[in-house]
C-alpha cells in the first residue's frame, strides 16, 4: 500500500521548502506527486504572501498559462503536480531552485499502471523505478534550460538515499554535485550555491 505524505510529513516539506524561498526570494519550482500534499503545503504559507511573496497553487490560483506568467513576474513561488514536472521553460534568472517533494512514482493502483506492469516480471524494478527515473530526470530539467542556467534542486524524499533503488534515481539525472544538508541549513546553503553565478 502506497500513502500520500502525512499531515507531518507535509508540515515537514512546508519547513523545508520555506527556508529554499525565503532564500531566493521566491523563484522557486515546488513539484508534488499528489493534490492533496500541494494544495496542504499552499495553505501553510500565508505568511510567505505576507513577506511580498506569491504562492501560486496549481488548481487554486489560476491556468498554467496564468500561473506561468504571474511567476515570471518575480517574487513568486510556483506550487505544481504533474503537468509541472515536465514542459515548463522558465529560463535565466526566473527561476533558481526546484523543490522536489517526493519521487516520482506511479501509483501502484491506478489500472493503467496495474495493466503495463502485468508485463514484467519484475514490474517495481523493470517498469516503476524507469518511470520513476524518468519523471525526475524531467523534473530535475525544469531548473536548466539554457546553457547559463544555474541553480539548485532540493529533493526532500529520504528515499533516494535510504533505499537502494536511489542509486537508480540519482544516476538517472545530469551530472550533479549532490549533498545531504539538515534542515537548519537548506536555506542558506540553496542562496550560497545560487548566488555563485
Amino acid at each position: 500500500m502506497w500513502l500520500s505524505p502525512s499531515r507531518s510529513a507535509r508540515r515537514s516539506i512546508t519547513a523545508r521548502s520555506r527556508c529554499c524561498w525565503r532564500a531566493l526570494e521566491g523563484r522557486t519550482l515546488a513539484l508534488f506527486t499528489s493534490h492533496a500534499s500541494l494544495r496542504d503545503v499552499g495553505s501553510r504559507l500565508g505568511a510567505l504572501e505576507a513577506e511580498g511573496l506569491a504562492v501560486l497553487v496549481q488548481g487554486v490560483d489560476g491556468s498554467r498559462r496564468a500561473l506561468l506568467e504571474r511567476f515570471a513576474q518575480g517574487r513568486a513561488v510556483l506550487l505544481g503536480t504533474q503537468s509541472f514536472w515536465e514542459g515548463v521553460d522558465l529560463p535565466g534568472d526566473m527561476l533558481r531552485c526546484v523543490v522536489i517533494a517526493r519521487l516520482p512514482f506511479s501509483v501502484p493502483d491506478d489500472p493503467l499502471v496495474q495493466g503495463r506492469a502485468e508485463r514484467y516480471d519484475d514490474p517495481f524494478r523493470d517498469f516503476q523505478l524507469p518511470q520513476a527515473a524518468l519523471r525526475l530526470r524531467q523534473g530535475f530539467g525544469r531548473l536548466i534550460r539554457t546553457k547559463t542556467d544555474y541553480g539548485a534542486v532540493v529533493l526532500l524524499d529520504r528515499r533516494v538515499t535510504a533505499k537502494d533503488y536511489g542509486e537508480v534515481l540519482l544516476a538517472s539525472l545530469p551530472d550533479a554535485r549532490t549533498e545531504s544538508i539538515g534542515l537548519d541549513g537548506i536555506g542558506a546553503r540553496v542562496r550560497t550555491w545560487c548566488d555563485r553565478g
